[in-house]
C-alpha cells in the first residue's frame, strides 16, 4: 500500500469507508498503487488502469479506456459529456460496492487485458470537431490569431472548440473566443495554469486566488 493513499483516504471528511473498499478490491487484482494528480492511481507494468476519487455527491472508480470495457452490467458512465475514452462507475454508498464487488474485479480484469492488448481508444481527429462560424470569421480576419491557434497541442485545441461550441447564441460563442484570445497567443490550454502557482501543472488548481489576496 502507498502511504500517499492512504494519508489522502483518511484526510477526508466523507467517502473513507467506500473508498478503502474499493482500494482492497483494486489491490486485490493485483494493481500496483501510485499516486498521480493526488488521487489514488493503480497501475500495471507502468501503464494506467484506474483511478479511484471522491465528488460531493458520489465517488467513483474511473477506467482510463473505459470506452473498450464491454460494460455487461450497463453500470460505466461518462465523466464528462465530451469524454473519449475514460468512463465511470459511481457509488453513493458500501452497500453499492459490496453488492458488485465481483463485478467489478471482472471489470478491472478486462481493463487489465485491454492495456496488454495494446488497445487503443480511437479518439477523434480535430477535422471531426465543429468549429463554430465565429472563429471562422475570426480566422480569415486575423491570420496571426490563427496561426497561434493551430500551433496549439490538439487537445487544446479540442478544449478550445467544445469550449467555444457549447453556448446556443454567437454573441455568448464570441464573447468566450475574445476573452480567451490572448490565452491562445501565449500558447495556454483553456485550464492550463498562467499564474506559475499551481501545483498540478500544467492543469490550474485555483493556487492564482492567492494573487487576489496580496
Amino acid at each position: 500500500m502507498n502511504p500517499n493513499v492512504t494519508t489522502y483516504i483518511e484526510s477526508l471528511d466523507q467517502w473513507q469507508d467506500e473508498l478503502s473498499q474499493l482500494r482492497k478490491t483494486i489491490l486485490s487484482c493485483n494493481l500496483k498503487e501510485e499516486y498521480k494528480w493526488m488521487r489514488p492511481c493503480y497501475t500495471i507494468d507502468g501503464k494506467n488502469i484506474v483511478l479511484i476519487h471522491e465528488f460531493k455527491d458520489y465517488c467513483a472508480i474511473s477506467f482510463f479506456k473505459g470506452a473498450l470495457l464491454k460494460d455487461h452490467k450497463s453500470i460505466l458512465v461518462k465523466p464528462t459529456e465530451n469524454s473519449q475514452a475514460g468512463r465511470q462507475i459511481r457509488f453513493t454508498s458500501l452497500e453499492e460496492i459490496n453488492k458488485i464487488k465481483t463485478s467489478l474485479k471482472n471489470y478491472i480484469f478486462e481493463a487489465i487485458a485491454i492495456e496488454n492488448l495494446g488497445l487503443k481508444v480511437a479518439y477523434k481527429t480535430i477535422s471531426e470537431y465543429e468549429i463554430p462560424e465565429e472563429l471562422l470569421e475570426i480566422f480569415e480576419e486575423d491570420i496571426e490569431f490563427k496561426k497561434a491557434f493551430n500551433a496549439l497541442t490538439p487537445g487544446r485545441q479540442k478544449g478550445y472548440l467544445l469550449h467555444f461550441t457549447k453556448p446556443k447564441q454567437s454573441k455568448t460563442r464570441l464573447a468566450r473566443i475574445k476573452k480567451n484570445r490572448q490565452r491562445i497567443f501565449d500558447g495556454f490550454g483553456l485550464t492550463d495554469c498562467t499564474c506559475g502557482l499551481s501545483k498540478r501543472k500544467p492543469n490550474c488548481d485555483g493556487s492564482h486566488k492567492q494573487l487576489l489576496k496580496m
